[in-house]
Formats: structure tokens, sequence, C-alpha cells
């Protein structure tokens, strides 16, 4: 039987890319799992034999948020696990993005995880368990983030909420942070200039590949699990060993050029 096994988790974003990855490896651990996203998947989030539950919201709405808050308190009555992998924002040079974009992707990236996490502190405590947060947050709040300013800020923030959030809700509840690097998705391929873009950027990367969604998803497990029993406020990299400086590839392909 898995440590996991029963226990209740939330995961904000649950039917994206990486969302459904961690909601599938908790649920084969046997873990109770909600699923929460504006509009509800197409197919069902399931794994070895479990189901998860999906509930529909926009956690920008605090309103919305704590209904969701509710719903859980009524069903399950406690709240073990909650991750925070609901984010995201689109390109926009700084110059030209409006306020009312800013305001939408720092509400999505930062507000909504802080604000949840707070509606979420009362049934967090009520677990049996120690009750553990994940956020998922980005390099692009551990560096410059030219294009997504907004999106990196708020991103930056969350790292800094979660040491925060860390040193206040300890020792009942274990809060951490994943710095996630570049992960493949097909969706994205235009965006990297097709499948050779892919690979030219993969090949940047210390690990010579993109993450997966399953890469996220096992760090989310292995910081839930007991083996993290003393790791609280930390920002863990899942990054593939860092993004190696453009200039030293530059570098070496002049010269492998002469």
């Amino acid at each position: 039987m898995s440590e996991l096994d029963g226990k209740v988790c939330l995961v904000t974003g649950g039917a994206g890319h990486i969302g459904r990855a961690i909601c599938e490896a908790l649920l084969s651990e046997g873990a109770q799992v909600v699923a929460v996203g504006r509009r509800e998947p197409s197919r069902p989030i399931e794994s070895a034999g479990n189901r998860a539950a999906f509930y529909a919201a926009d956690l920008r709405d605090a309103v919305a948020s704590q209904g969701l808050i509710d719903h859980i308190s009524e069903r399950f009555g406690c709240l073990d696990i909650l991750v925070n992998n609901a984010g995201g924002g689109p390109p926009v040079a700084a110059a030209n993005a409006s306020p009312e974009l800013t305001q939408k992707i720092i509400s999505l990236n930062l507000l909504a995880p802080l604000v949840l996490s707070q509606q979420a502190h009362a049934l967090l405590t009520k677990a049996n368990d120690v009750a553990s947060i994940v956020n998922i947050a980005s390099v692009s709040g551990a560096r410059g983030s030219p294009g997504t300013a907004a999106y990196g800020a708020a991103k930056a923030g969350l790292l800094n909420v979660t040491k925060s959030l860390a040193m206040e809700w300890g020792p009942r509840i274990r809060v951490n942070a994943l710095i996630v690097g570049l992960v493949h998705n097909d969706a994205g391929i235009e965006h990297y200039g097709g499948d050779e873009g892919f690979r030219r950027v993969a090949d940047m990367l210390p690990l010579k590949r993109m993450a997966s969604p399953l890469d996220v998803a096992n760090a989310v497990l292995m910081m839930c699990s007991d083996r993290a029993a003393y790791i609280s406020g930390a920002n863990l990299e899942v990054d593939g060993g860092g993004e190696v400086p453009v200039f030293l590839h530059l570098a070496n392909a002049s010269s492998t050029a002469k």
C-alpha cells in the first residue's frame, strides 16, 4: 500500500498538460484526487482504476475558490495535499501588454494560489498527518523573463510565498515549490520552430532533453512523500541541470566552424 493511499489531493489546472500527469501520478498511488479547471476535460482523468473528480471553477475569483474548498470540506472533511499548478500567460512584449492582461496574469499565477492556500489552511490542518502544499513555479521566476515579464514576476512572487508560508504554517503543513524548466508539449512545437527547433533547444540542456509532464509529476510525488518529511520552504529545480548560457553555445559553434 502506498503512503499516499487514501490521501485527499486537490490539483489546480488538473486537466492541463502537466496537471493531468500530476493527477494521474497521485491516482496511481491510490490518492483521492479533485482536479480543478475552468472547463471539464473531454476525457476523464484516471489511472490504475481510479478516477479524479472534476470541479469547474475560475480560481482568479476568490468566491469561486472558496466554493471549491467548501465542496471538499463537505465531501471529505479534510485535505492532505494541495498542488497549485494552474498558471500560464501568453508571450507579449512588456511595452505592449495592457494593464488588464498584466492583472489577469498576476492574478492567475500569484494571487490565486496564495488565496486558495489561505482558504485551504483550516482543512489542511485537519489532515491526520502533516499536510503538504506544492506550488508549481517556473524558471521564469528565477531569472529574467523577457516577453513574459508579468508571468516571471508572478512566479518569483510564488517562490517567496512558498518560503513565507512554510515558516508560518509549520509544523502542521509543509510548503514547497518546483522551479520547472522547459517541458515538452506537442502544442508548443510551432513556438520552438517545429521538431527541429525542439531538438536544438533540448540539446542546449545538460540532460539533452526537455522535461516530460511525468518528470514534474514524479517530483510532486517525492515532495508529498514521507521521504521529504524534513523538506519545507524549498524551491526544487526541476530543469534538467539548468539552461547553459547561450554565449557558450555560440562560442562553441564559432570554434567548431573554424
